[in-house]
């Protein structure tokens, strides 16, 4: 046996790192305390990961900064991990990682808060609160300061309008704004406003609006409305973490890429403002990191990472507006753009691959310029399955797809089954639809315009029953029954396809 003497500064290491450990303000759970540990809280937030989890791993910093802040409050956050803990994981219906849970005296439910430390100790306070809080000399700054976004209703009543109805926002949108409410006379007096009165506190852009519109008749959509408006900056970075903000919005999203390391960076976001002020109502406008969102950028059809860029993009339609990237990034070229696209006066830029040279396969490769022309051929049933050349579920499905494609390979003249790289190819705006996963499969029927979504189990048979189902052509190949030549001109009589049994005498002629 050989005995290992650590050296003084090793020594000094590994204490400071056990040190280190004892000292996270995160709890660890397992299988033998979950339960006393989370059914008695009133509030706590759990994560379930794994060590290997690279999203776990980019989360444990926040996750770690968010409980230390969040214990002043007397809000726990733990975690599980589900290799050293399969079974509690298993228990819990854990499929992913990470998993996060909110627990209320040991009810769960989903955590739907951002992934960043300022996050989640914001929604974690909003889910300590009661709906509205109420409000008195004595929290009231506190209150108007604990959020980005605050909204207090000033009233002489808690039965007067506009109380209820505002009660029913912060009921509704409890995870995603503070709601306060006073009746506190010194309270009104010192925020110089007459009830009734609502009014938005923000730590961005005008930090102080009233409600501007008449409130005693204010509907809770009428709230929603504002706040949703009032909610999202005049432009501010976008993320992982504040996307679906955006996404969410009926509004289209106009985006500046730019280096976030360029010294002129903060100059480039203020010639941007002025037009985000004057378009707010029409456009949201970000700036975002060019760096780290490359890709998004050549899906928003950027084509060269040149920096900064501009594009709007309709989120509704999917469809992308790139301002020339030979042109400066300027307050008047900004404006211009963004003028011209509310005004309806450009031309969406749609990306495509080239038009396959042959066809060589029994799958129909359709790219974007022809997709039109084939899709909407209405003497043909069209089968398309969009996808991804990344997506593990559509390589899955190609050799099916493949094979159902052989099958009708012998009626290409009544149906087409396609397929389409949606990464690479543009839908028109005549298309009624857009992508949102992959693969999305969609039939039209011959003779029409519609789509019909194919929500069925991928397998062979599913897809052929579903073809057959939809079709309006005839899925029977047509029978050559002879070859007749009179006078050195020959031509051939086909049967029609699905006439096999009639009495009538049903053909067509093809001259040779």
């Amino acid at each position: 046996m050989r005995l290992s003497i650590l050296s003084p500064a090793l020594a000094v290491a590994f204490a400071s790192y056990a040190l280190a450990q004892d000292a996270s303000d995160v709890l660890t759970l397992t299988t033998s305390d979950f339960s006393a540990k989370v059914d008695n809280e009133p509030l706590i937030l759990v994560e379930f990961f794994a060590p290997w989890c690279g999203h776990c791993k980019a989360l444990a910093p926040h996750y770690e900064e968010a409980a230390t802040a969040l214990k002043d409050k007397d809000i726990k956050l733990a975690k599980v991990d589900c290799v050293d803990q399969a079974d509690l994981c298993q228990a819990n219906g854990i499929q992913g990682y990470p998993t996060l849970r909110v627990y209320k005296n040991g009810t769960p439910s989903d955590y739907q808060g951002p992934r960043k430390a300022d996050g989640i100790i914001s929604y974690m306070v909003k889910q300590s609160l009661p709906a509205v809080t109420e409000l008195t000399l004595s929290n009231i700054e506190e209150f108007k300061a604990a959020d980005k976004f605050v909204a207090v209703a000033y009233v002489s009543s808690t039965t007067d309008a506009p109380a209820v109805a505002f009660n029913q926002v912060a009921e509704t949108h409890r995870d995603d704004f503070l709601f306060g409410l006073s009746t506190d006379p010194d309270v009104i007096a010192a925020e110089a406003v007459t009830p009734p009165a609502v009014v938005v506190y923000r730590s961005f852009d005008e930090p102080r609006v009233v409600y501007p519109y008449p409130i005693l008749d204010a509907k809770p959509e009428d709230f929603e409305e504002w706040m949703a408006d009032l909610s999202i900056p005049v432009i501010d970075e976008v993320s992982s973490d504040n996307y679906a903000v955006y996404a969410s919005s009926t509004k289209p999203l106009a985006y500046v890429f730019l280096d976030p390391t360029a010294e002129n960076k903060e100059e480039i976001i203020a010639s941007v403002r002025p037009v985000a002020e004057e378009y707010k109502s029409k456009v949201n406008f970000v700036w975002i990191d060019a760096i780290k969102f490359g890709d998004h950028a050549k899906a928003l059809n950027l084509q060269e990472p040149k920096w900064p860029s501009f594009v709007i993009q309709d989120l509704e339609k999917q469809l992308k507006y790139p301002l020339d990237q030979s042109k400066e990034v300027s307050t008047e070229s900004v404006k211009d753009w963004t003028k011209q696209f509310v005004s309806g006066e450009l031309k969406p830029e749609l990306k495509s691959q080239p038009i396959p040279e042959v066809q060589d396969e029994s799958v129909y490769n359709l790219v974007g310029k022809e997709f039109e022309e084939v899709v909407f051929d209405d003497s043909k049933d069209v089968f398309v399955e969009f996808y991804a050349s990344w997506c593990g579920h559509c390589k899955r499905l190609k050799p099916t797809w493949d094979l159902l494609a052989d099958k009708y390979a012998s009626v290409k003249d009544q149906i087409i089954v396609a397929k389409m790289e949606a990464t690479e190819n543009d839908l028109p705006p005549s298309v009624p639809f857009r992508v949102a996963g992959f693969p999305t499969l969609k039939f039209k029927p011959a003779g029409s315009r519609d789509f019909l979504d194919y929500e069925g189990d991928r397998s062979f048979e599913s897809l052929v029953a579903f073809v057959e189902e939809h079709s309006k052509n005839s899925l029977e190949p047509s029978v050559v029954l002879e070859d007749l030549c009179f006078n050195k001109n020959c031509f051939s009589l086909h049967l029609l396809p699905g006439l096999l049994n009639t009495n009538q005498t049903n053909y067509r002629t093809s001259y040779n």
